[in-house]
């Protein structure tokens, strides 16, 4: 079990040298390595061979967890021996898992519902799109499966994207070759290393995926076809995010945030560049929009998290927060609530209320880097019209998951002094108390 940690403070320096990437411009692109090659991750000192063909160790381990939780508080703790979280998903109180096992496992009510197992390649990006799960890999393939209306725990492989016969099409035409690193060329319908992020435009059916190889790739959900490939950074894309209004937005390891406009001509879609958001030497490791697309966030591998404003379709940058230690590796936005997973092993929860930020609650609790988050409302709170709660999942290297509730209006919310906002700095974080939960569902 994930043992709490109530004697670690907030602002404690973790001594864990290999997360320690504060001034680290670390990028996974390497012009001399194929995707099968082995990547960055793959060689992640907390990587370990594992058997895929075993049946799954999860277990609950709060059956008998107290009911009268805290307002911000752990549900439950799942566990697991075959591999680290890398990918998170959550629709309906069901929860689907990757790591590198190459298993997605599905999971109802704190217990596992159902699995299904790709052929190759770690599960590093999960999204749910009806009775469609499409899933990216460390092999650059993005991988669709159905779910059985009849048998909903049963997953069928509806195929990958691109298609076999779309790839046979496209290769007899040297135009659909592009030139990529290492002196050769590949279609451009396909993705030439990892795949990093999806993200889902729900009301036009694109689906976006982002890749180590610099680009980020536009999929038409509906007929399984790549419409574009766009060359978007100077480094691995670490994040792609769709909003509303046809903004797309994209984070790198070449330390940029980019916005994106999707014009549509008929059946032609192009995405062009709007503006540069952030340009800093730290890689941007993650993206989070809140639904409205009014605010967007963005984590870097100095620990920090910049926000901008969107009024009148005018970005502007609000501010900067400043909690974690290392670098951010995970953003989630739900109502006015965003959560921040990162290498220090914490959640932070933000709340904003209108131009402040205020730090909510840090949930402590794994024992290894946050690399990644899902959130879905509580639907008890949403019916009961009580105050609104989110359901918050948490993935970490550690190899468990951890399922928090979080409530907007929790007590003790505390000022984020250190934000940086309207060309002022205040450097008081260390001075300020913070609400902590550890993994037993106490303050500390």
């Amino acid at each position: 079990m994930v043992h709490s940690m109530p004697n670690m403070s907030s602002t404690a320096v973790m001594d864990d040298d290999d997360f320690d990437v504060r001034h680290s411009s670390f990028s996974a692109y390497d012009p001399n390595r194929l995707s099968e090659d082995g990547s960055p991750p793959m060689l992640s000192p907390w990587n370990q061979t594992c058997s895929p063909f075993t049946k799954s160790s999860w277990h609950n381990l709060d059956d008998n967890f107290p009911k009268n939780l805290p307002q911000n508080g752990l549900i439950g703790s799942l566990v697991r021996e075959e591999g680290h979280i890398y990918s998170l998903a959550a629709k309906n109180d069901v929860l689907y898992t990757g790591s590198d096992s190459k298993n997605i496992r599905v999971w109802k009510d704190m217990k596992e519902f159902s699995a299904f197992k790709s052929n190759s390649g770690l599960v590093k990006a999960i999204i749910i799109a009806g009775e469609k799960i499409f899933t990216g890999h460390q092999d650059g393939k993005v991988r669709v499966w159905k779910v059985q209306s009849k048998n909903p725990n049963n997953h069928k492989r509806a195929g990958s994207l691109p298609k076999l016969m779309d790839l046979f099409k496209a290769s007899i035409k040297p135009s659909n070759y592009v030139e990529v690193k290492r002196n050769r060329t590949t279609l451009w319908i396909k993705h030439c290393d990892a795949i990093s992020c999806l993200s889902m435009d729900h009301s036009e059916g694109l689906l976006y995926s982002a890749s180590w190889d610099r680009t980020f790739k536009v999929w038409k959900v509906d007929k399984s076809k790549c419409l574009e490939s766009v060359k978007a950074h100077d480094d691995a894309v670490n994040s792609v995010v769709a909003s509303v209004d046809g903004i797309v937005y994209t984070g790198s390891a070449d330390g940029t945030v980019k916005v994106w406009k999707r014009e549509s001509n008929g059946k032609t879609v192009n995405h062009v560049f709007v503006q540069t958001l952030l340009n800093q030497e730290c890689a941007v490791t993650a993206l989070a929009v809140n639904k409205p697309g009014s605010v967007v966030y963005s984590g870097s591998s100095d620990g920090f998290l910049n926000f901008w404003e969107r009024e009148k379709k005018k970005l502007t940058h609000g501010g900067v927060l400043k909690g974690h230690k290392l670098a951010v590796l995970c953003l989630a936005a739900a109502g006015n609530l965003v959560f921040s997973g990162s290498a220090d092993k914490n959640i932070i929860v933000w709340k904003r209320d209108g131009p402040v930020h205020m730090c909510l609650s840090i949930l402590t609790g794994h024992n290894g880097p946050v690399k990644c988050l899902a959130v879905e409302e509580d639907k008890e709170s949403s019916s009961t019209g009580s105050e609104k709660k989110w359901v918050v999942y948490s993935g970490s290297l550690d190899k468990s998951v951890k399922v928090w509730s979080v409530s907007e209006m929790a007590n003790n919310l505390h000022e984020m002094a250190t934000m940086q906002q309207n060309g002022q700095e205040d450097n008081s974080w260390d001075s300020i108390p913070s609400v902590k939960y550890s993994s037993d569902g106490s303050s500390v």
